[in-house]
């Protein structure tokens, strides 16, 4: 009886993970639509854009400790019902600010469900092999959602309004608003780290200003102000990890990076996090502007790489039943770097789609075990009343790969684009636009190399994927222990708390 609840409980937890991540990446999808009815401004799209993220990394350690000690299906539960109510407001948005408003307030909601997710599961799965596999559910629904999102946002696009895709999450909410109470435990503990607000002011300051300035860096012609931004958010960052370090119940325990295995899988997370941003950015726009596919037939072609890592992620434990789990990681990294050099052979014709759609496919999948171990292990190194803050950890490490990834990748493809283009055009969108005002040889001329330029970026980011998931596979070697990996030894009674 005990284990069906689980299980249904799992399913319950499971809506949450994968209409929150189809939410972020559909919106990509209707920001075209929804700007131009709201009439916002560029700076104003960048906002609808990156508010959500934003605030998601920035409160997302505050909420993982906050869930340790008020009780995490309180706060599951309450972030659910404000994440249902401000997807409507959002829908129903009527001008940018608004929209603005209500995506940054989803931010800050969105940052009560990973964490307490995660939380959650090592509540329910005391023993080792299970909540590795329940681990690997959450983390097959997470990629899933991602590549479903913009599958779902073309078909709601053209039967709907834009509105419609953010209502596509209050249903889910719904349910597990209505059966939360009934399946899925309370947990709090008074071991967890007591309220700091300081220390939550200096790490919501910290990551504000670390993830702006990584995302301004590359799109502003004075880069002055987001320097700025990244040198202040280092040292307010700098600031936080002092107070956590000298803190006997710190928010964040910076203590665990002491662990050599709980340092690399952070490490290597970030990293991976990096090279798939990076890659899923350009292939998206190889996608449209290369290969000339429509934006809803490109989601479709890109889905591949979300369900890449969502089948990795569902292999993963059977596979660390046979081999070590540090074996399982590194070989499927090592598979993602050569999914990575696929890239490196693709070239601008409509003859390189099986090609770029395989090595995407390759380089996703290689990626499920690190996701779905390497979060076990994150989760494994800590007692169940500090699960919260590890599985924020381990979120916050996402998003920072992710939005370096976006950033740092991006830089990369948009200056070997100038060298390549030579001074033709500073993107291939802006060669897109100007071959439309262009006699019909000279435009075809201009698109044929602002194509090839784009497509040598392409190569280089396969590269440097392929040299990451290289570097992080003899790190995940380097830190494998010397005797085989037993399954994780079932975690500490704990007393839960009553519902």
């Amino acid at each position: 009886m005990e284990a069906t609840r689980a299980r249904l409980g799992l399913a319950v937890l499971m809506l949450p993970t994968l209409l929150v991540a189809m939410d972020v990446t559909a919106l990509l999808l209707a920001l075209p639509r929804l700007s131009a009815d709201l009439g916002a401004s560029g700076v104003q799209q960048l906002w609808i854009s990156d508010s959500y993220g934003l605030m998601v990394a920035g409160l997302v350690i505050t909420m993982g400790t906050l869930g340790d000690r008020i009780g995490r299906r309180r706060l599951l539960l309450t972030g659910a019902a404000a994440f249902a109510v401000l997807s409507v407001v959002a829908a129903f948005a009527v001008d940018p600010l608004v929209l603005i408003v209500a995506r940054a307030l989803l931010g800050v909601a969105g940052a009560t469900l990973a964490p307490s997710t995660l939380a959650l599961i090592t509540d329910m799965f005391r023993d080792g092999r299970r909540r590795g596999q329940a681990i690997a559910v959450w983390a097959t629904c997470q990629f899933a959602g991602g590549a479903l999102g913009p599958v779902l946002a073309g078909f709601l696009l053209q039967h709907f309004w834009w509105g419609s895709v953010f209502l596509a999450a209050v249903p889910a909410m719904a349910v597990l608003l209505i059966a939360g109470p009934f399946l899925l435990p309370e947990f709090r503990s008074e071991a967890a780290g007591r309220p700091d607000p300081a220390g939550v002011g200096l790490s919501l300051v910290a990551v504000l200003l670390m993830l702006y300035g990584v995302k301004q860096l590359p799109v502003e012609d004075a880069p002055l102000v987001p320097l700025l931004a990244l040198l202040v958010g280092t040292g307010v960052g700098y600031l936080f990890v002092r107070r956590q370090l000298r803190s006997d119940r710190p928010l964040l325990d910076l203590r665990l990076l002491r662990s050599r295995p709980f340092t690399a899988v952070l490490v290597s997370l970030v990293l991976a996090g990096v090279a798939m941003a990076g890659t899923g950015l350009l292939v998206t726009q190889y996608l449209q502007s290369v290969l000339g596919h429509s934006p809803f037939a490109s989601a479709v072609l890109f889905a591949p790489m979300g369900l890449g890592v969502a089948v990795g992620t569902t292999v993963a434990p059977r596979l660390a039943r046979r081999v070590r789990r540090t074996t399982a990681i590194a070989g499927g990294l090592a598979c993602s770097a050569l999914g990575g050099l696929l890239l490196v052979a693709a070239d601008d014709g409509a003859g390189s789609l099986p090609l770029v759609m395989t090595g995407i496919t390759v380089l996703a999948l290689g990626t499920g075990p690190l996701f779905a171990l390497g979060t076990g292990l994150v989760l494994g190194a800590v007692p169940p009343e500090r699960a919260g803050s590890a599985a924020s950890m381990s979120e916050t490490g996402n998003y920072f790969g992710g939005s370096l990834g976006f950033a740092l990748l991006g830089t990369v493809a948009a200056a070997v684009y100038r060298g390549r283009a030579g001074g033709g055009s500073d993107s291939l969108a802006g060669a897109v636009e100007a071959a439309r005002h262009l006699p019909a040889g000279q435009g075809a001329e201009l698109l044929r190399g602002a194509r090839a330029a784009f497509t040598a970026g392409l190569h280089v980011n396969g590269l440097i994927a392929a040299a990451l998931f290289a570097g992080l596979t003899v790190l995940t070697l380097a830190m494998d222990p010397a005797k085989r990996d037993a399954p994780a030894d079932p975690l500490p009674d704990c007393e839960p708390a009553r519902p």
